[in-house]
């Protein structure tokens, strides 16, 4: 259990929420009881299916707090809200500010931001921790060449071409990430980003991770109210939760590229979990997809200082804390969307 920024994260898959008084309280499955005060919570999230009473539900929507059900992997199932106030006005503030071309700019480059300054982060973590292992020449160029592509994204003027800074920054990254792989050489190389079909090991579980990525930000962006198919830096298509893309840039470098390489470096998964088809296609068994999730989940609970609240977190709900904060900006309560930036 963690509360931040007045949401309440109930994250015991065993746990049953109930309403005594003007309190919500945490019945757990060992006996253990939590109370918390209703009137310091705006919204209180729930991962796992054991549920909550009717009695809260209903002091919840009166009181226009927002009482949201997932998973325990973090799929999106349900929100339970009363009367319509503060969603209507809060999504209404983000489709005008994604029709303005200022706004989208401000954001996609706070996103930018934090993705390219995150991506220059493990590759000077690694020139740190493995100098003799890498070609720290190489890793040196390309991390002053991300430098670089900071200041570009900060005084870019349109978003089209803070995309193409983007596309260079990620270029530059992806062509040191075969350095990042430290064991295991023969069964996990990587000569670049291939999406669709992925054509290595190496690609077929970075496009996996990715996908848990994005399905998980994009609940956490329901749970604050905001539409996930609503983007500032992707354009919007049917079917394309736009703004859940946006927003796992900047976590994409330090937390689904990093525990991809893990499972490398670790040698927690092989060569022998991946077929190639006849068109090239590598996919992963259902064996290693299972492996993975297992373990993305215990990655989750790990737990970190998020560098803008001050406050340890687990990484499960680092995008819920940014998507928190981005609800909060869109609102007119912070000045700008602060990324999360790895340190």
């Amino acid at each position: 259990m963690k509360k931040l920024l007045n949401t309440l994260y109930v994250t015991s898959p065993d746990a049953y929420l109930s309403l005594d008084g003007e309190n919500v309280v945490i019945l757990k499955g060992d006996g253990g009881k939590v109370r918390i005060p209703l009137h310091n919570l705006e919204g209180v999230v729930a991962f796992g299916y054991t549920g909550a009473s009717p009695a809260l539900m209903g002091a919840c929507a009166q009181r226009n707090i927002s009482l949201v059900f997932l998973t325990q992997n973090g799929r999106f199932l349900a929100r339970v809200v009363g009367e319509t106030k503060g969603n209507v006005v809060l999504r209404r503030q983000q489709y005008r500010m994604a029709d303005q071309e200022t706004m989208r700019l401000a954001i996609s480059k706070n996103c930018l931001t934090g993705k390219i300054y995150n991506s220059r982060s493990v590759i000077n973590r690694v020139l740190r921790d493995h100098p003799q292992r890498v070609d720290t020449e190489k890793f040196q160029m390309v991390s002053d060449q991300l430098n670089n592509s900071l200041s570009l994204i900060r005084n870019a003027i349109g978003v089209d071409e803070l995309r193409g800074y983007e596309g260079e920054a990620a270029a530059r990254y992806f062509s040191v990430f075969d350095g990042l792989i430290l064991q295991q050489k023969d069964g996990f190389s990587f000569s670049g980003r291939t999406k669709r079909p992925p054509l290595d090991n190496v690609n077929a579980m970075l496009s996996f991770v990715y996908t848990l990525l994005t399905r998980e930000t994009a609940a956490a962006l329901e749970t604050v109210g905001l539409d996930s198919y609503v983007g500032f830096l992707h354009t919007d298509r049917p079917g394309r939760v736009s703004l859940a893309l946006d927003m796992i840039e900047e976590l994409r470098p330090i937390f689904a590229d990093r525990f991809v390489l893990s499972l490398i470096n670790k040698k927690v998964v092989d060569a022998g979990d991946f077929e190639k088809q006849e068109n090239g296609a590598v996919y992963m068994s259902d064996e290693a997809r299972k492996k993975i999730l297992s373990l993305w989940q215990e990655r989750k609970q790990e737990k970190i200082k998020h560098p803008y609240l001050g406050e340890t977190v687990e990484w499960g709900l680092v995008p819920f804390v940014q998507a928190m904060l981005l609800a909060r900006f869109i609102r007119g309560d912070l000045d700008g969307y602060p990324p999360f930036m790895w340190k």
